[in-house]
């Protein structure tokens, strides 16, 4: 009897070669790689009231939340901010790279934090940095789909400008939102790279349509090359022009354009050649965001309305008027609100996606409770997804979006939690690589070398820290019940839920990710605290 042997294609030797890779970081190859660079870079999380990364977030990121680079100064803190933070981000962005090209997993900042730390403190450093991913995951994704809600209320309010939507209402239609954007990543995984790349096209082709539109109408009137690069007006703000500019960046430095660019490792494992791809898309997106932002934002700029009224319109969300004085009818103003509002339902899938997989992964190392429930992957909706993790990413932001109805300051304060977590998160691992003498990266694709590697880690790390204390401040001043900035507040308070939690469970049960004791030359009762 004759025997046929079938030679392996090199796509099937390719991908043994990489659960190979993934097995010598400690995990199982679980989930579908189904991704290559271009999915991932343009996939809207992936860095989110609006946004992700790259060039779908820009435009999203930059528009949704302008009337707070408004009240912070204007036109110079929109462009030259804009343009500032995405220099001093890229440092951080480098960072990311040259450890994520050492260690590409979905764990991400906690496993590179465990792999980089001493072995007395790497335990407790990767729970830390773990539950900062998580809370920042979380009130990332809840941003991006209550910001989306928003969106929609400013679009009713092209049609409608005496109508203000109640708490109520803004709720409901935030759980219509989260609820496709689930129901999407859940039933048509397989279908979300092919929507990554719709998204990526929708935008580059919106952000031109807007680019000539705008342009072309002006009905608002001109404005300016003066007005247009260099206006500046911190009197709204109430604070000094020098620190107004900086309260003026949280649209820019929020967690829609850039605070995600972290969570691309959050899709490492469904990413082909991940050591090359995921490295090389955390890097591009700052460039791509930066030039998109920019062309997104100059016809802004030269045909912007009057300040006054824009800062005047209820419920503190001016996009839809700002587009439809622009456009000089309510017809052209929806226009180009849709072209908006569709990056934001892209950017609102990828990013419930992508928390999915960060939760996941934390729960596969036994770091949160009924962990075994939630580290499941199912198999049965025509792809791997992690469907117990989904599910627990989006209840907990509905529940979280409840305290809207009880306080939109408080509520607020969930964009400034995101961007101190996930800030933090990142940092968490590059603070270690330099107080090792950057030991840890040796060999990785992305290596800087030791000077220039010190001196962008430490850049990366003092940008950080200094955009902390920034978003915990309020955006006015002086300061009441609704215009406290509750972010600090916020972060303690969950702080002290995950310090809690480990001392009940995490220090008999977390053993941090299930690293081989050979590759750390470690007897593995070492590992432990």
């Amino acid at each position: 009897m004759a025997v046929e042997l079938v030679s392996a294609s090199p796509n099937d030797s390719v991908i043994d070669e990489q659960k190979a890779g993934l097995e010598l970081l400690g995990y199982k190859q679980e989930l579908t790689r189904s991704r290559g660079l271009f999915h991932i870079l343009f996939s809207a999380p992936l860095n989110t009231r609006h946004n992700l990364i790259a060039l779908s977030s820009s435009a999203y990121g930059l528009a949704a939340p302008i009337v707070t680079s408004l009240i912070g100064g204007g036109p110079a803190v929109i462009l030259w901010g804009f343009i500032f933070v995405s220099l001093m981000v890229l440092f951080l962005a480098i960072s990311l790279a040259e450890i994520s090209a050492k260690y590409p997993t979905s764990a991400g900042a906690y496993y590179w934090c465990f792999r980089l730390a001493s072995p007395r403190t790497r335990l407790l450093f990767s729970w830390i940095n773990g539950w900062l991913t998580m809370v920042g995951v979380w009130t990332v994704s809840l941003s991006v789909t209550f910001g989306t809600a928003q969106l929609i209320v400013a679009g009713a309010g092209i049609y409608h400008p005496d109508w203000v939507a109640t708490p109520w209402q803004t709720y409901l239609i935030f759980l219509a939102v989260i609820s496709f954007s689930s129901i999407f990543g859940i039933f048509f995984n397989s279908l979300l790279p092919l929507i990554d790349i719709f998204s990526a096209i929708w935008t580059f082709l919106g952000i031109i349509v807007i680019l000539i539109c705008l342009s072309a109408k002006g009905a608002a009137g001109r404005r300016s090359a003066k007005f247009a690069l260099g206006s500046f007006d911190a009197s709204a703000s109430g604070w000094t022009p020098g620190w107004s500019f900086f309260i003026g960046l949280l649209p820019v430095r929020c967690p829609y354009t850039y605070s995600a660019i972290g969570m691309i490792a959050s899709m490492a494992e469904e990413v082909k050649n991940p050591a090359i791809q995921v490295p090389t898309a955390i890097i591009w997106s700052i460039p791509i965001g930066a030039i998109c932002g920019v062309v997104f934002l100059l016809p802004i700029l030269f045909t912007l309305p009057d300040v006054e009224t824009l800062l005047s319109v209820p419920g503190g969300q001016p996009i839809g008027v700002m587009f439809e004085l622009i456009m000089g009818s309510k017809g052209g103003g929806f226009g180009m609100w849709f072209i908006i509002f569709m990056i934001g339902i892209f950017c609102a899938i990828s990013i419930c996606c992508a928390a999915s997989r960060a939760t996941w992964s934390f729960a596969r190392d036994n770091a949160i409770p009924l962990s075994r429930l939630f580290s499941r992957v199912n198999h049965r909706l025509g792809d791997s997804v992690p469907l117990n993790a989904y599910l627990l990413s989006t209840i907990i932001q509905i529940l979280l979006g409840l305290i809207f109805l009880g306080s939109t300051a408080a509520f607020n304060a969930f964009v400034g939690v995101a961007v101190i977590c996930l800030g933090a998160s990142y940092t968490m691992p590059v603070a270690i690589l330099l107080a090792n003498g950057r030991k840890g990266v040796d060999g990785t694709p992305f290596y800087l070398g030791k000077g220039k590697g010190t001196v962008v880690n430490a850049l990366a790390v003092a940008w950080v820290l200094f955009e902390i204390v920034l978003f915990s401040m309020p955006a006015v001043v002086p300061v009441t019940k609704t215009s406290m900035n509750y972010a600090s507040v916020v972060f303690v308070g969950f702080a002290l839920i995950s310090a809690v939690w480990y001392v009940i469970d995490g220090r008999h049960h977390y053993t941090g990710p299930p690293v081989p004791p050979e590759i750390l030359d470690l007897p593995p009762s070492t590992e432990k605290l």
